[in-house]
């Protein structure tokens, strides 16, 4: 059988996982500040703190930037549930938005028409690892018609004076746009490191800023550190200085920091992360030469003239089928001992979401690409033999099924 997304685990990963455990530092330690400083050389931002998860790290930043009960997230339908999750669990409400007819990313039209005085902030996907029309977000919320409507609710949000602009750059940890890589490409970025992603610590993710100059990295860095530590002013690194014992909780913080155990797998992976690039790019290129000559195949975008995906998903769609023909495609695929997947079932098909008055018919692109959409594998231990493989299976199942 054909995994879908296994993560890369050899003897280079294992032995420097077993040299963290070795040291004695196995919770955050010299391994974990190292890999930060690493991210933000690579992103190209100015700071970034190491978490748990994405989840977590997006939890943690809605809560420092005073996001709350009356506020509002705008956000694409189409994404994970966890980018809709964290907004409800910060007691706002989640404004979906649909996505463009090109591209599975969210509409920058749609956003501007979602926007209120309420808003606070817009999380925009990069799905798939394809860069959000970041610029063009900008433009927009730095026009006076919105910077006008625009009401701030603290010191911070009074500083920055418009809504802020969240990347959810769970998918495109080494994507770019004019060679700007993700992580600098909105104000704050937040990445996750999970089994399944191009660069993976087990679980893990981080927070990337990227603020006007007038915010303080530094600071923002240092009060992160305590905010995912239950407040407290001192970690276990700092506390090992010789008298250095005495802490204090400086606030009711979280607990979610990303330990010497991840960030050991974390830097191997960054430090070799330009060749699993190429690799999943020529997957993806394999991909394009194999499909392009069939009129079923609707090729996902990766590249322009300006953007570069991260190569993270294949997000193939099947022209003119229904979703239960999809599905049958799918299992035929299974069949064949190929493993693919779907990304995402909406957030408006949820029950969770459904439940608070979301509904499909009210984001059509959004349907219209999910309907017909399957992700083939990609990654970096698929052999080219493996990719034909995968290949001919879906070519056999789109015959089996639509004849």
């Amino acid at each position: 059988m054909i995994p879908f997304s296994p993560p890369r685990i050899d003897d280079i990963v294992i032995n420097e996982v077993t040299a963290a455990l070795k040291s004695g530092w196995i919770t955050t330690g010299p391994r974990t500040k190292t890999f930060e400083k690493e991210i933000s050389d690579y992103c190209g931002c100015s700071a970034t703190v190491a978490v748990n998860s994405w989840t977590m790290g997006m939890q943690v930043l809605l809560h420092w930037w005073g996001i709350g009960p009356g506020d509002e997230v705008i956000l694409p339908a189409y994404t994970y549930c966890a980018s809709a999750n964290v907004i409800v669990h910060s007691g706002a409400t989640p404004v979906m938005v649909d996505i463009n007819s090109e591209d599975f990313n969210v509409s920058v039209e749609a956003i501007k028409n979602a926007i209120t005085p309420n808003t606070k902030a817009i999380i925009a996907v990069d799905l798939a690892g394809f860069p959000c029309d970041y610029q063009a977000i900008f433009d927009l919320l730095k026009k006076e018609e919105f910077v006008s409507k625009f009401t701030s609710k603290n010191e911070l949000q009074q500083k920055l004076g418009r809504v802020l602009l969240i990347s959810d750059a769970a998918h495109s940890f080494g994507a770019s746009i004019n060679n700007v890589r993700s992580g600098a490409l909105a104000d704050i970025t937040t990445f996750s490191f999970h089994a399944v992603k191009n660069l993976t610590t087990a679980e893990g993710g981080a927070i990337c800023f990227n603020l006007p100059q007038d915010f303080n990295s530094e600071e923002i860095y240092k009060e992160f550190c305590t905010k995912i530590l239950h407040g407290q002013n001192k970690d276990a690194l700092a506390k090992t200085q010789k008298g250095n014992w005495r802490y204090d909780v400086e606030e009711p913080g979280f607990k979610c920091n990303m330990t010497d155990i991840q960030a050991a797998i974390g830097l191997v992976e960054l430090r070799r992360y330009q060749e699993n690039l190429d690799r999943r790019k020529q997957i993806f290129n394999a991909y394009d030469t194999a499909f392009s000559e069939f009129d079923w195949a609707i090729l996902p975008l990766h590249t322009t003239e300006h953007k570069i995906s991260s190569y993270h998903l294949y997000q193939l769609r099947i022209a003119n089928v229904t979703e239960q023909q999809r599905d049958a495609i799918m299992q035929a695929i299974f069949d064949q001992d190929v493993s693919v997947n779907v990304h995402f079932l909406p957030l408006p098909t949820l029950t969770a979401y459904k439940k608070r008055g979301y509904q499909i018919q009210d984001y059509p692109e959004t349907w219209n690409k999910y309907q017909n959409e399957i992700s083939l594998p990609v990654y970096f231990d698929l052999n080219d033999e493996m990719v034909n493989t995968v290949i001919d299976a879906v070519k056999n199942a789109v015959k089996q099924v639509l004849g």
